[in-house]
């Protein structure tokens, strides 16, 4: 019985022992994590730069815009893989999103992990407006990372987002042919099923116009911030935002009767903000 109790002792003390923790001057005691724990990082926001690599590394290393990756047009290649740059620690807040709201929250700097993709935006030209398309090289990068960081903090997919999704009146990036769709096919970020969303169609012609309020009620019920779209050019923003990352053909910010569809499947697919 002593023999037991004595093994029994030595197998607590050895469990204690490998939970202690030594640091500058005191011991940490990690044996008991508290359950309400949750990751920091919640979501990865994608922007463009606007600028060329020159300017946007000193844009983006100055002191009043920052962000934690920046990917070049042509990253430099290592070994089979893309070099990119990290401009500030995960762990550390990185000032990229500015006023911001997403699903229920503001402040998404301090939940976020910012990534900057090397693309001039838009032009206007005699035309209208020309979008930098983003180089293949860029996006099979993106994906690793965005890849890893999802994996390693547990985000959800519709958490991965664009600026014009967490600030749709002040920001368009990262714009139209940002492939979201590539994106979710290799399981990263949200999208529609199409079938679902043919059957919210039900049979309408994809253009047919709707109530506004109807889909501005979808798009709040998803996350965006509806209840500061309180002028119909705010609105028309809103919506074109969400067009631009779910159905980048037509981003007119027109409510009609496909806009819809999409946000009622998103929502059947991933369920409404808390």
């Amino acid at each position: 019985m002593r023999v037991v109790v004595a093994l029994m002792m030595a197998l607590l003390l050895s469990a204690c022992h490998s939970s202690l923790e030594s640091r500058q001057g005191y011991w940490v005691d990690t044996a008991h994590p508290a359950q309400g724990a949750r990751p920091r990082i919640k979501v990865v926001v994608i922007h463009y730069t606007a600028e060329d690599l020159p300017s946007s590394l000193a844009t983006l290393t100055d002191r009043e815009v920052s962000a934690h990756y920046l990917i070049p047009r042509q990253p430099a290649q290592r070994r089979g893989k893309g070099v990119i740059w990290q401009l500030v620690p995960e762990p550390e807040l990185a000032w990229h999103a500015g006023p911001s709201f997403w699903r229920g929250a503001t402040r998404i700097n301090d939940t976020s992990i910012g990534i900057e993709i090397v693309n001039r935006g838009y032009a206007r030209t005699l035309t209208g407006v020309e979008w930098q398309p983003f180089t293949p090289a860029q996006i099979s990068v993106l994906v690793a990372l965005v890849k890893d960081i999802t994996q390693r903090y547990a985000i959800t997919p519709e958490n991965l987002v664009g600026h014009s999704d967490i600030a749709p009146q002040r920001k368009q990036d990262p714009g139209p042919l940002f492939p979201w769709q590539q994106l979710a096919e290799q399981g990263l970020g949200a999208w529609p099923d199409r079938d679902t969303v043919q059957r919210y169609l039900n049979g309408h012609a994809a253009g047919a116009p709707i109530d506004q309020a109807e889909l501005l009620d979808a798009l709040q019920r998803y996350g965006y911030d509806v209840n500061s779209a309180n002028t119909p050019q705010m609105q028309r923003k809103l919506i074109a935002a969400f067009q631009m990352h779910f159905r980048a053909r037509d981003y007119r910010g027109v409510a009609d009767a496909e806009t819809l569809a999409i946000a009622r499947a998103l929502l059947a697919k991933y369920g409404a903000a808390q």
